[in-house]
């Protein structure tokens, strides 16, 4: 028996702790799929399906936090809520029956379910158009009149420019309902909501109650968001059925169309270069890029060809007053009879820009002169290009917000060809750009500034090469 032993033990096969521990996590994947199938198969049955599967972010996308913002573990979603930002899913919902729960982990926790959202943020905020469910613990808020502002027991409410009528008026005329009941329980508990989004109207049931609603909402088809405010949350038992689509929808009660843009800023400069010797002068704060104009150009580390870029950013130094040149539209400046240049005073708040495929003369301009940001100053300046080469670099309008508001590009480059719309307005249109390498990275130019950014979006688009690009290659 002895001599039997010693045999096995020497034939047994060497598992190691590594191995051993290889082997347990499969099994707990194992468990939790068989698990997660189980439900889906309930849920099945009653019309639900799980939509989150409890395993990784399959039909989730993030919009723009960091990759450890939400993560799973044992089957939740646990949310550490930094950076401020949105995970949405990667289908659009029209009218359905949601269901989640969810568990803050401090006693003020922050967090909400965004319904029938855009897929990007809106212009200067972290957040997305589209109707909040509140997701927080906070006790009642009101106004020295004692008038109640706001709750944590379930507030439904439209945000940058959505649009609903709450099933109760608001004491100050918000476009926000407070709840009829406070069924909210505190941290450490988990929290059962169930939306109904249909046509339109939203109702929100709270631990198995109604509690909060709305109708005539703007728009009623779109994605679905978690919500990501600066304390650790957990969801779980993520499922969704959906109901009959209605009568059709026009345009305005759509959200805009996913296009495919990444986010390249997730509240880390992971991915971005700085000069080495001069760190710390660009500063992620949440969800913004600041910088305070002490330090160099900030470079992405990837390379593009052909673009659209998004991009918000607005001044945040204070100005001075300043003569600067007066532009004319076709991108000359007017001269008196001794050849000096008119200008005008303005207040300037600094000069930056976007600097396009690694190239210093291919700056999309930020400035506060009377011509207006978005035109590409390298160019305009280089008198040895034909004048209509120059007049097309040059703004046809200023789209600029006032000093201190948030503006937005939307820079698109294809070949060698330009378009820069701002603040919805189109300032450059299908410019030449002759001579632009036709690879390179995206900066964020120094010039000595303080300016702030966020939602740095790109999409890759198809190669288009001009005629003549053509004859040069």
């Amino acid at each position: 028996m002895h001599d039997m032993q010693v045999h096995a033990t020497r034939v047994m096969p060497c598992v190691t702790l590594s191995r051993m521990r290889r082997i347990l996590l499969l099994l707990f994947v194992v468990l939790i799929r068989s698990a997660m199938a189980q439900s889906s198969a309930a849920g099945e049955a009653d019309g639900f399906k799980s939509i989150f599967n409890g395993v990784d972010l399959d039909g989730w996308v993030n919009v723009n936090c960091s990759p450890n913002t939400f993560v799973v573990k044992n089957g939740e979603l646990m949310c550490s809520g930094k950076p401020t930002g949105i995970l949405r899913t990667e289908s659009i919902y029209r009218n359905f029956v949601f269901e989640m729960e969810w568990m803050h982990e401090a006693p003020q926790g922050n967090s909400g379910l965004f319904i029938w959202s855009d897929p990007l943020p809106a212009r200067g905020q972290p957040f997305t158009r589209s109707v909040e469910v509140q997701v927080m613990l906070t006790d009642d808020v009101k106004d020295e009149k004692g008038n109640l502002l706001y709750t944590g027991q379930g507030d439904i409410f439209s945000i940058h420019g959505a649009s609903m009528q709450p099933d109760r008026p608001h004491p100050m005329g918000w476009e926000r309902c407070l709840p009829a009941e406070r069924r909210t329980k505190p941290a450490g508990e988990w929290n059962a909501y169930r939306v109904t989004a249909n046509n339109g109207v939203l109702k929100l049931e709270v631990n198995g109650k109604e509690v909060s609603g709305a109708s005539a909402i703007v728009p009623r088809e779109g994605f679905i968001c978690l919500e990501s405010e600066g304390t650790p949350i957990r969801f779980r038992n993520i499922r969704l059925k959906a109901l009959p689509d209605g009568p059709a929808l026009s345009p305005i009660e759509k959200c805009k169309p996913d296009e495919g843009f990444v986010s390249l800023f997730d509240g880390t400069l992971n991915g971005w270069r700085e000069q080495n010797g001069m760190q710390g002068h660009w500063t992620p704060q949440d969800w913004r890029l600041v910088y305070d104009g002490r330090g160099e150009t900030l470079w992405n580390t990837r390379v593009f060809e052909d673009f659209e870029l998004i991009c918000d950013w607005r001044w945040t130094g204070a100005s001075v007053k300043a003569q600067v040149p007066v532009i004319r539209p076709d991108g000359t400046i007017p001269v008196d009879a001794q050849g000096k240049q008119q200008t005008v005073e303005v207040d300037d708040y600094g000069d930056c820009g976007i600097l396009l495929r690694g190239s210093d003369k291919a700056q999309v301009n930020i400035w506060s002169w009377p011509i207006g940001s978005g035109e590409v100053y390298g160019y305009r300046n280089d008198v040895n290009l034909p004048q209509a080469i120059r007049a097309a670099v040059t703004p046809s309008q200023r789209a600029d917000a006032p000093a201190g508001k948030w503006n937005r590009f939307r820079i698109r480059l294809q070949g060698d060809r330009l378009t820069v719309v701002l603040n919805d307005l189109a300032v450059i249109n299908n410019a030449e750009l002759p001579g632009i390498p036709m690879k390179g990275p995206l900066g964020l130019q120094h010039h000595g500034a303080a300016i702030e950014f966020a939602n740095i979006y790109v999409r890759e688009l198809p190669r288009e090469v001009s005629a003549a690009v053509k004859r040069s290659e």
